[in-house]
């Protein structure tokens, strides 16, 4: 008889059981997958719960965002959305997250997970691997645009594959900053500066943007040739004529680059296509294509995000629950 029992994880134990490495690791691998194809991926639907501005007027969304892993032969979804409004005043976080396994044999669920913690950490183990595939050495400055969690966990993987010799933080509220670099600094080799002007932030030679800015952060004038830019905030943190005189465009997944972020306007006007893009994360991670050298032009990368990042997380967790006995088995079926 098939095994119908559903193992519940917590984040607890999700935090035991996977490291930062761990993130970067699994996240190459899916990265890998996308490449050549043997991980089905598609494009996320969101749920408008009054993120923007309107009904229900509930200051938030719900992304749904499934996913076929073929490394592990796993299939999930993750149903992840961020709140303000009620959520925020409630002091929980503004992320919330679950993560659903089934076995793509029979249909059953696996597995459920707390999904929050895996977001957040994949979202920094994609820029992380991002560099890996164009970032050709092995130091790196950093300007950040944001000191909230992801901006922290950013940090963290790139650390993991990189010596960060200097970080440049840019934040609304400096007394954020402050404390975000406090907690940073034994993951920096170099040092980490706080500044008030924003335009000082951006000659570093990678630029992140982690904010809910709405209205760009970053001008086209300020950046030099050779700065490599990650724009991942939801909406829209540098200016569209900085887009269009970017040298080169790579994105995690075309269909949902172009339609969310920072291309979404200009995809929108019909000033952007695919035919701009000029590699996927995928392509560079199987060595389909090669970024050449990039210290003579502007390149922006935006992974975006994907549901395969958090189903091949989730599955390498359960993996690991199953072999340590971890989590909480509970048969939904009967």
């Amino acid at each position: 008889m098939a095994e119908t029992k559903t193992l519940l994880i917590n984040q607890s134990s999700i935090k035991a059981l996977v490291d930062i490495t761990d993130f970067n690791d699994i996240v190459h691998q899916t990265f890998q997958g996308l490449g050549d194809g043997t991980i089905i991926n598609p494009t996320k639907l969101t749920l408008d719960l009054g993120e923007t501005g309107g009904y229900p007027h509930y200051e938030g969304f719900m992304n749904a965002m499934p996913a076929y892993i073929g490394w592990q032969d796993i299939a999930g979804l993750k149903w992840v959305g961020g709140f303000l409004g009620e959520r925020k005043a409630a002091g929980l976080p503004y992320i919330i997250g679950m993560i659903l396994l089934i076995n793509p044999h029979l249909g059953t669920f696996t597995a459920a997970l707390e999904g929050a913690y895996i977001t957040n950490m994949r979202t920094g183990a994609q820029t992380a691997n991002a560099l890996r595939y164009l970032h050709k050495k092995p130091t790196v400055s950093i300007g950040l645009y944001g000191a909230g969690m992801q901006a922290s966990t950013n940090i963290r993987a790139i650390a993991d594959l990189f010596d960060i010799t200097e970080l440049i933080v840019w934040n609304h509220k400096r007394s954020t900053a402050e404390a975000f670099a406090e907690k940073m600094q034994e993951h920096v080799k170099g040092a980490i500066r706080i500044v008030d002007d924003p335009r000082e932030a951006s000659q570093a030679e990678v630029l992140i943007t982690v904010t809910p800015a709405q209205t760009p952060l970053i001008k086209a004038e300020w950046i030099n040739k050779g700065t490599l830019i990650f724009p991942l905030g939801s909406f829209q943190e540098i200016e569209d004529e900085l887009i269009l005189k970017a040298d080169k465009i790579i994105v995690d997944h075309v269909e949902q680059a172009l339609h969310r972020g920072a291309l979404k306007k200009l995809t929108g006007e019909g000033k952007l296509s695919e035919k701009d893009v000029f590699a996927t994360l995928g392509e560079l991670a199987i060595g389909k294509k090669d970024a050449g050298d990039l210290s003579q032009g502007i390149t922006i990368c935006i992974p975006i995000g994907t549901g395969a990042m958090d189903v091949a997380i989730a599955g390498e967790v359960y993996r690991r629950a199953l072999e340590k006995g971890r989590g909480y088995a509970f048969d939904f079926e009967v």
